[in-house]
């Protein structure tokens, strides 16, 4: 019986696979993510498949065998939606939907399908349509033969609903047009950094739903949307903040995802440019997330990939409000203590010490240590103020002389 909050839910069943580069663990973590992200689309998960496999079926992900079961669930359980959590090539997602007569999406789909959601200016939904249509170019022939029965919804927002009658020749004029259009904004951006002076540029980087908005919200004292869902700020916002006396450009941008689409990456260059140009990076990480350590690798993964690993960095571990640690009980002695166990001052002895003053502890959200953490982004946008304005160095004191 489904729920009347879920009438409006599309019912959709998550697979996955377990392979030797990722265990049972990592893919529940996957498919707990993928699980957030179906949520944060619309969509209701009903059940999660998963098999264990050397590699991906090439021809259908997974093998016949476990495709029948998911086949026979979908048909009992009136799904709409099959989501896969790696990207599917177009002869595996032409031969799924042959076989499950259903819609069938992919992480990178689901994603794409998101950020068209969530894009509100025009500059951010040309840049999806451009994912869109650059992830949808090489599947059109699968799209031909499926699409009359998809009716909208997940995964088919933006060009994937209005681009259904097109052609490979039209899809890649459009793919032309978008990105001629993105070069025209990416230079009158351009000439808005270069505009806005000499001002040190600070930049909130993190993993996707950390509490960058909800961060910028209580420092810069303005409304920037912030929401418990996954990417719910797409659009770049920059607002002049000042600390004590300082003034200085903060910038809330975009957030990672580990599997983030290389066509989004590409697409949202000139987003990323703002993290580029950045003097200094404030890294948000969710330490109440059990994961959080994962995040870190993957957001400093995309930061190398865009030539920006090698700038100041301050992490800052927010969410301590919501920190628990897993219950330990000393006297099974089946179970052995591990960092999911630590408590907060704990985790604070770990690779944590070695990061010094460069590691913050807070709680956006109840405003926790936000003065200690004012302190530390004073003192280094000081030091990168007055190293290129020496000559000002006395309009900015130290901190604490200020409080005095």
């Amino acid at each position: 019986m489904i729920e009347e909050k879920d009438l409006n839910l599309e019912r959709a069943v998550l697979i996955g696979i377990v392979t030797k580069d990722q265990d049972e663990e990592k893919s529940k973590e996957y498919l707990d993510e993928l699980e957030f992200l179906t949520f944060t689309a619309g969509g209701d998960v009903i059940k999660r498949f998963t098999q264990k496999l050397d590699m991906p079926n090439p021809k259908t992900f997974i093998g016949s065998g476990k495709m029948e079961k998911v086949r026979e669930f979908i048909e009992e359980n009136d799904i709409g939606t099959a989501i896969f959590d790696d990207e599917l090539s177009a002869t595996q997602e032409r031969n799924i939907s042959k076989i499950l007569n259903v819609k069938v999406l992919d992480r990178t789909n689901l994603i794409l399908d998101i950020f068209a959601q969530r894009a509100k200016t025009s500059y951010a939904r040309t840049q999806v349509e451009l994912a869109q249509c650059e992830y949808l170019l090489p599947r059109l022939r699968g799209m031909w033969t499926h699409l009359e029965r998809q009716k909208g919804g997940i995964g088919m927002r933006g060009p994937g609903e209005t681009e259904i009658e097109t052609d490979r020749r039209i899809v890649r004029d459009k793919i032309a047009l978008l990105k001629a259009r993105i070069k025209t904004i990416d230079k009158q951006m351009a000439v808005q950094r270069g505009n806005r002076g000499k001002m040190v540029r600070v930049a909130l980087v993190g993993y996707t739903n950390v509490g960058k908005s909800t961060l910028m919200n209580v420092i810069s004292k303005s409304d920037v949307f912030a929401e418990n869902k996954l990417f719910a700020t797409l659009d770049t916002t920059v607002r002049k903040v000042v600390i004590q006396n300082l003034p200085f450009l903060l910038t809330d941008t975009v957030g990672f995802i580990r599997k983030l689409p290389t066509q989004l990456v590409d697409s949202f260059k000139s987003t990323l440019d703002e993290v580029r140009e950045a003097d200094l990076l404030l890294h948000v990480v969710d330490i109440s997330h059990p994961n959080f350590e994962e995040h870190i690798e993957s957001v400093n993964k995309i930061l190398g990939e865009i030539d920006s690993s090698d700038k100041p960095i301050i992490k800052v571990f927010n969410k301590i409000d919501a920190y628990k640690p897993e219950p330990f009980d000393p006297t099974d002695l089946e179970t052995e203590r591990s960092s999911e166990h630590y408590s907060l001052e704990e985790w604070k002895k770990t690779w944590m010490n070695k990061l010094g003053d460069n590691a913050l502890f807070i709680s956006a959200l109840n405003k926790e240590n936000l003065e200690d953490f004012k302190k530390r982004v004073y003192d280094e946008v000081r030091d990168i103020h007055v190293t290129r304005f020496p000559y000002n160095h006395f309009l900015y004191p130290d901190y604490d002389d200020l409080e005095q």
